[in-house]
């Protein structure tokens, strides 16, 4: 778990550091994100436990997916995800892809959370290019799409220890 580098002086600030939290660790919830992939190596993270269901390492790219998504519609992007960017094509499934995989979850992340902290609190209640909320209702929406896709990891990652005894 990080240390917090977020003041929650601002609606913007309070926002990135619940971002930080769902993410990193001391979420109020339970086990935040990273938490959950701390001791996920290539093989489990590319296991499919059950049928017809994202694996770990197809979730993270989404996840990922998802926040550089958010960010550039925080630049003023109107942004439509195609399939290849909302579920991208998980790599040979190596150790060395693995670890490529989280570092690009976590810079990415880093990046959402370090825009959003920056935000001024008017921005929040602007309108997200292309759509018919604002950034308020969207950087809430990425966050439960991170903790709500965490939950799915934890679920995969209690089917998969069932599936190997």
């Amino acid at each position: 778990m990080r240390t917090r580098s977020v003041s929650a002086s601002s609606a913007p600030a309070f926002i990135a550091d619940q971002l930080l939290r769902a993410f990193d660790g001391s979420a109020w919830h339970g086990h935040a994100l990273l938490e959950l992939l701390a001791d996920v190596d290539a093989a489990t993270a590319a296991a499919k436990p059950l049928r017809r269901v994202h694996n770990i390492w197809e979730l993270v790219l989404h996840i990922a997916g998802w926040d550089r998504a958010v960010q550039r519609r925080l630049g003023g992007e109107k942004l439509q995800l195609a399939a290849a960017e909302n579920f991208p094509v998980v790599p040979k499934p190596t150790q060395a892809n693995w670890r490529r995989t989280l570092k690009q979850l976590r810079n990415t992340h880093a990046a959402l959370v370090k825009t959003v902290a920056a935000l001024p609190d008017s921005r929040l209640r602007g309108r997200v290019p292309g759509k018919k909320y604002d950034f308020h209702f969207m950087l809430h929406g990425v966050m439960q799409h991170e903790l709500y896709h965490a939950g799915q990891i934890a679920i995969l990652r209690k089917a998969l220890r069932r599936t190997r005894r």
